[in-house]
């Protein structure tokens, strides 16, 4: 890719998906083959076959020189692609940036005041509002979007819990008021059997600390995420109880 953008034409700054990649920056899904460029208004507007060719201002601390290669910044990257993409999709890539410290919600915030009047600005906006850089991956960002979307109250994240006997561990989520912690479990929690009972262990001592605790997957995060909300809301029950 890197190779594409270096001969791509005069004025042309790779953008959108490719600008992420070589950032470094987490994406929702498999990103497009195609090399995403942006050029300045009244350029040519034809591309190779190869590259998919964006027409857009690009005003001044919107691009940045990577390894040689001329992109768009991280936070007009990330705005680039919560514009073009699903709100989900948008804040991956967000919180993915906040979190390696790569751009800040203040600069984001100054991206999405230079593109005021530009197609799905309000998305981006709403993105960049959302994003949290305590997110630790993708699946805690999907998840978080989840919560949002089926009316879960916004969670604590990463937060220190524990009981009388001191603490037990970092949890993902925590609904504090409803004394209940939500884990999301990806691919490489449990590859490791011994770590599968550290967190099977850890989850006992939770409970018995007067912790609910609600473990989920991506799948059923994807899949089926009005079980996992309806999951969530029976441990508030229960834990509100207490």
């Amino acid at each position: 890719m890197v190779s594409v953008l270096a001969v791509a034409g005069p004025g042309d700054v790779g953008s959108h998906h490719s600008a992420a990649i070589i950032h470094g920056l987490d994406l929702l899904g498999r990103a497009s083959s195609k090399v995403v460029v942006t050029r300045p208004p009244g350029g040519s507007h034809k591309g190779r076959r190869a590259v998919r060719v964006h027409v857009a201002a690009l005003p001044e601390g919107h691009v940045t020189t990577v390894r040689g290669v001329r992109v768009t910044s991280v936070a007009r990257t990330v705005v680039d692609l919560a514009r073009a993409s699903e709100f989900r999709a948008g804040v991956v890539v967000a919180d993915s940036a906040l979190r390696r410290r790569q751009t800040s919600k203040d600069e984001l915030r100054a991206v999405v005041a230079d593109c005021t009047r530009w197609p799905n600005i309000r998305r981006a906006s709403e993105v960049v509002e959302f994003s949290d850089g305590k997110s630790e991956s993708a699946l805690e960002s999907i998840s978080r979007v989840a919560f949002r979307d089926h009316r879960i109250p916004a969670p604590e994240l990463q937060v220190w819990v524990g009981g009388d006997d001191g603490w037990e561990g970092r949890v993902d989520f925590l609904w504090r008021r409803y004394a209940t912690v939500g884990e999301a479990d990806g691919a490489a929690k449990y590859a490791d059997p011994s770590r599968a009972m550290d967190q099977l262990r850890r989850d006992a001592r939770l409970r018995a600390a007067g912790f609910q605790v609600v473990h989920f997957s991506w799948d059923e995060i994807v899949r089926a995420p009005g079980q996992v909300a309806a999951s969530i809301r029976q441990a508030f029950r229960l834990g509100g109880a207490r």
